[in-house]
């Protein structure tokens, strides 16, 4: 028995995007798609195409190798789209963004904080619905 709850391991919620057509984010068990709950083919009236794809970073580094990551990403799955570089820090900030590198597809932000080998940008763009 431990007081007011210490101790105890907080049960995790894991939370994932139902659609990645406007960035709002819900569990596949509360809805279908972010439009509602309605069941449509093509949500949100497009066919969830990567439009743009943006690496936000200071120019650092680590920056630098998430943004070759995700160009080689992109090379791999055959997307026609370049790969766009930001490090202006103004730029930056319009994201909301506070840990870098992160990387924005189709202007939602998707990751920050940790840089993605190739392999892992595939698989997150599979798990967006891309």
């Amino acid at each position: 028995m431990s007081l007011f709850g210490l101790g105890k391991k907080k049960e995790e919620v894991k939370v994932e995007p139902a659609c990645a057509c406007n960035g709002e984010v819900a569990t596949y068990e509360a809805s279908s798609c972010c439009c509602g709950n309605q069941q449509v083919e093509n949500c949100c009236g497009g066919d969830n195409k990567v439009t743009s794809i943006k690496v936000l970073g200071a120019g650092c580094k680590s920056c630098h190798e998430q943004y070759e990551n995700a160009k080689k990403a992109i090379e791999e799955l055959g997307l026609g789209i370049e790969v766009e570089y930001i490090t202006d820090m103004e730029k930056v900030m319009v994201y909301g963004v506070m840990s870098m590198p992160a990387i924005v597809v189709n202007e939602n932000v998707v990751s920050m904080g940790k840089v993605l080998k190739s392999p892992e940008v595939i698989k997150l763009l599979g798990k967006l619905g891309f």
